[in-house]
């Protein structure tokens, strides 16, 4: 039985994270073709949408191809996150939206957004109970452990979340104080699911398929929510259905596949940004995680962290695979 306040087929659906500069409607809906259940939006400013910022706004588009996706916000006033919910709510019609209460950015928390929120867990609850007076939509949200190591509580945070009226919860056991460093305690994803009623979808250090399909059997969470993992390997998704199948997990693409799928990226983005140039530069990350690993990508990534025009991706590919085997050769040598 689907547990999940909104259609989705998976007994255990794979999120694609919300992610900022990455997240976005190319990649979203590549994600979802190789194997991904549910896609959010990168994280909205709440102040942004309700004054109609254009850059905010235009980052609020989705096809239907990206269903079901989520609206995530952010902000630490209630009646602007009300607002803001129920302009997106109204006007833009996504499956859900989706509250960040864990993003540990400095620009962000010296707002009180984002993790900042979890310093004041009364505040955490009337910005849900406005979001949800606001909104028709399920209301779902994304937590940390808590600030710092000293007010670390990820199972009272999540019961306050639920308390107010969330329909589901994302972890990612850090603090906001830990940023990215040390390891993510999926005990604390466990501990958090089995006090909750509402779905748990755990997130923090998934890499690999197998290091989602881990804290699958680790934590017994509801769902799994990938971040970097999927970084220049949007395929993961599958590869983690295939553990989950009990069937061996399909390899990573070879290289010419793996370009090609770059090169489709690539041209997506193409027909979503207006400016060429500006999306030419932007992704050039994208560039260097899809040949990570490869024979020869020092010279390669600096080759394509040059590029200023998508023209020139296809050139550096087709050079790369034609001298394929004196990369081979260098790096076994080496």
């Amino acid at each position: 039985m689907n547990r999940f306040p909104f259609p989705v087929e998976a007994d255990v659906p794979l999120y694609l994270a919300p992610m900022a500069g990455v997240s976005e409607s190319p990649f979203r809906r590549l994600c979802h073709r190789y194997g991904a259940d549910v896609v959010v939006t990168e994280f909205l400013s709440a102040e942004g949408i309700r004054r109609e910022n254009p850059a905010t706004i235009s980052k609020l588009r989705f096809g239907a191809d990206e269903h079901p996706v989520g609206v995530q916000i952010f902000g630490a006033e209630p009646d602007a996150m009300g607002e803001a919910a129920a302009l997106v709510s109204d006007v833009f019609h996504p499956d859900f939206i989706d509250i960040n209460f864990g993003c540990p950015v400095k620009k962000v928390v010296r707002r009180n957004g984002g993790s900042g929120c979890l310093r004041d867990l009364d505040l955490v609850q009337q910005v849900i109970r406005a979001v949800k007076r606001s909104t028709s939509l399920p209301t779902t949200v994304k937590i940390r452990s808590g600030w710092n190591e000293e007010m670390r509580d990820p199972v009272t945070i999540a019961l306050r979340c639920q308390d107010a009226g969330a329909t589901a919860l994302a972890l990612h056991p850090r603090t906001r104080t830990q940023m990215y460093t040390g390891h993510a305690h999926w005990d604390e994803i466990a501990a958090v699911k089995q006090a909750l009623d509402i779905p748990v979808i755990g997130n923090g250090d998934i890499k690999t398929a197998e290091d989602a399909f881990r804290m699958l059997n680790e934590t017994h969470c509801d769902a799994i929510m990938i971040a970097r993992g999927s970084f220049g390997q949007p395929w993961i998704f599958n590869q983690v259905k295939d553990l989950m199948a009990g069937i061996p997990m399909r390899p990573a693409p070879p290289v010419e596949e793996r370009f090609a799928i770059a090169l489709d990226h690539a041209r997506m983005v193409q027909g979503y940004e207006a400016d060429p140039t500006g999306a030419a530069l932007e992704f050039r990350k994208h560039l260097g995680w899809y040949v990570k690993g490869l024979p020869g990508s020092a010279e390669l990534r600096k080759k394509l962290h040059a590029v200023t025009h998508f023209d020139e991706v296809e050139a550096i590919f087709t050079n790369y695979l034609a001298n394929r085997e004196r990369f081979t050769e260098e790096q076994e040598a080496a």
